[in-house]
C-alpha cells in the first residue's frame, strides 16, 4: 500500500502557483502597451489638400485626422515645427450613390445615400524627402437626406472622413 505522503509529495500545493507563473512568463509574443514606433513619440498633421469638388473637405479631413490621433493616443499630436514626424494627406476622390428611394408625390426620389472617400497619405521625418510610410485609405458612410440635402451630405462626408482617418491612424501607428 502506498502511503499518502508518497502519493502527494510535499510540493504538491505549489502546483497551482507554478502553473500561474508559467502562464504569466510564457506567451505568444503579445505586447502590452502602445504599438507605435519606439523612436517616434509625436506627430503633426500638415494641411490636407483636396482634389475633389467637395466644399471644405480638406479642412474637415485635417480636423478629423487630428481628433483621431488624439483619441488613439499612440502618438502625441503637436505643432509642425516640433514633431518627430509629419503626416501629409490628400483627399483624392469622393463619390455619392443612392441606397434607397421613396415616393414623393408622383416621383421616386433617393432618401438614403452612400458616400465613399479615398485619401492618400504619407508620413515623413522633418528634413527628409522619402516617406517612412505611405498608402491609400478609404472610408464610407450612409446618410439620410432629411429636410436639408446639403446638411445630410456634409454629415455623410464627415462620417466617411472619420472612417478613412481611423484607417490612416491604424496604418501609421501599427506599421512598424
Amino acid at each position: 500500500m502506498i502511503s499518502r505522503s508518497a502519493a502527494f509529495p510535499a510540493f504538491a500545493p505549489l502546483f497551482p502557483v507554478l502553473a500561474i507563473l508559467l502562464f504569466l512568463c510564457g506567451g505568444c509574443g503579445y505586447r502590452i502597451g502602445m504599438l507605435g514606433h519606439p523612436q517616434l513619440k509625436t506627430i503633426a498633421v500638415a494641411p490636407v489638400t483636396n482634389e475633389t469638388t467637395a466644399y471644405n473637405a480638406a479642412a474637415q479631413a485635417r480636423s478629423i485626422l487630428c481628433e483621431v490621433f488624439m483619441t488613439d493616443g499612440t502618438l502625441k499630436l503637436t505643432h509642425l515645427s516640433t514633431a518627430d514626424c509629419i503626416l501629409y494627406a490628400k483627399v483624392k476622390s469622393l463619390s455619392f450613390s443612392e441606397v434607397t428611394w421613396s415616393r414623393d408625390s408622383h416621383d421616386f426620389v433617393p432618401n438614403q445615400w452612400s458616400v465613399k472617400i479615398t485619401m492618400d497619405y504619407s508620413v515623413i521625418l522633418p528634413g527628409q524627402a522619402k516617406p517612412i510610410t505611405a498608402g491609400t485609405a478609404s472610408g464610407s458612410a450612409q446618410f439620410m437626406t432629411g429636410p436639408d440635402m446639403e446638411i445630410g451630405r456634409i454629415n455623410g462626408i464627415r462620417q466617411a472622413l472619420l472612417a478613412a482617418s481611423k484607417n490612416i491612424v491604424v496604418a501609421v501607428t501599427e506599421n512598424w
